[in-house]
């Protein structure tokens, strides 16, 4: 008789708590570090920090832990898959090394200028007195971004030189090491990801991305705050195109460098109105906004295809990942306010991921400042899956709710 396994899963936002949710349907204990007060209600949660992958790792030897799955880029940042690989424990994780050009956008830009795929004109500044230089003839707008690649990380898409001047210079005052600056490119911005052991490679589908806070793309630029799966907009002759010149490529190169990527890599894309695509650069893991509508499309085990991924047996056990014919449509309620009571989540029937809400002392949720909830309604068509998300999104009431209301706004049979 087989024994269950175990798995640990290592992070604390709303793709874990998407992820956690999607194993608890498989024959397995499930554990997460450090997790949050939401995922407690789910499974056990481990209290060690992301970036202690020395702790994480005598957790795993001390409990038996079967496969570790790390989808936290702080996790990842600290090498959690080298320190696991050296001990022999199975990992589902991109080395640090393998996954820089991911974590760091500097290190993303400048792979992508390596390779020669397709990216918007760009620049890297360690002083602020040549950025400020440089954005006195750059063409508006410019995209400015801290070089961290992370929810938290600083952005801002900037229309004049004064506000872009501003920007940077806040950003190097609160001590930036990089600063990258970017040309705004316009057109429809979709990630399109994959799976490797960091030999063999197989495409998972195409999401179409909503980054603006305001409808109609407005309001300031984030890590993504609503999507949907898969993107009617992303023909399959152009997915096999991004397979071929830029995931396969990138995958080669890491190969020759002695350093293979394992795991889910995301690359972020725009399709021009000429056709034309750029890259503008790449995700790690699936993005939190949209983890929960793309699993919820993959109809692999993922226990399996992670562990097989791990061991090496990729290349053998599978010749495509099955996806369903579903779609899938998602999005983020924020809050501007604290500690504001959320009514209605009992009546909801789309599913819900948690960034990290919590109970007060009479067991109502209350809201955190910023992003709060991620809700996901899949179904047979973008149409009815849009219609009934957001009939969901009108029950839930809190004080202060955000949230945008054009996702997947123009589709209509699809």
């Amino acid at each position: 008789m087989n024994k269950r396994k175990k798995v640990l899963i290592v992070g604390n936002s709303a793709k874990e708590y998407a992820l956690v949710k999607k194993f608890r349907k498989y024959d397995c204990d499930i554990y997460a570090a450090p997790g949050n007060y939401a995922l407690k209600e789910l499974i056990e949660c481990v209290d060690i920090r992301e970036d202690n992958v020395q702790e994480i790792l005598e957790f795993v030897l001390e409990n038996g832990i079967d496969l570790t799955i790390a989808v936290s880029e702080t996790a990842i940042k600290n090498d959690i898959a080298g320190l696991f690989q050296a001990n022999d424990q199975l990992i589902f994780a991109p080395s640090a090394q393998s996954a820089s050009f991911a974590l760091s956008r500097s290190a993303g830009k400048r792979f992508l200028y390596k390779l020669r795929i397709p990216t918007p004109r760009f620049a890297i500044f360690d002083k602020l007195q040549p950025a400020v230089d440089y954005l006195k003839n750059a063409v508006m707008p410019q995209v400015i971004r801290a070089d961290e690649n992370s929810n938290s990380a600083d952005r801002l898409v900037c229309n004049t030189f004064i506000t872009a001047k501003t920007f940077v210079e806040d950003l190097f005052f609160k001590d930036e090491k990089k600063v990258v600056l970017e040309d705004f490119v316009y057109g429809h911005e979709f990630t399109f990801y994959a799976v490797t052991d960091g030999y063999s490679v197989l495409p998972l589908t195409s999401v179409a991305n909503y980054k603006f806070m305001e409808d109609g793309d407005g309001g300031i630029l984030t890590s993504g705050i609503g999507c949907y799966t898969p993107d009617y907009k992303i023909s399959k002759e152009l997915e096999f195109e991004i397979m071929d010149s830029v995931v396969q490529k990138v995958l080669q190169s890491l190969e020759k460098k002695g350093t293979p990527y394992l795991g889910i890599l995301g690359a972020e894309c725009v399709l021009q109105p000429d056709g034309q695509f750029v890259v503008l650069g790449f995700k790690p893991f699936l993005a939190d906004h949209d983890a929960e509508a793309v699993l919820n499309l993959i109809e692999e085990n993922l226990l399996t295809l992670f562990e097989a991924c791990a061991v090496g047996s990729f290349a053998d056990d599978y010749e495509s990942i099955a996806v369903s014919n579903n779609s899938s449509v998602s999005c983020v309620l924020s809050s501007r306010l604290e500690g504001k009571i959320i009514n209605g989540l009992e009546f909801v029937e789309s599913d819900i991921s948690n960034f990290g809400i919590k109970k007060n002392e009479y067991f109502e949720y209350e809201t955190i400042k910023g992003k709060n909830l991620v809700l996901t309604r899949t179904a047979k068509t973008l149409s009815r899956a849009r219609k009934h998300l957001y009939e969901d999104i009108d029950v839930i009431e809190f004080d202060g709710k955000k949230y945008r209301a054009d996702i997947c706004e123009q589709v209509d049979n699809f």
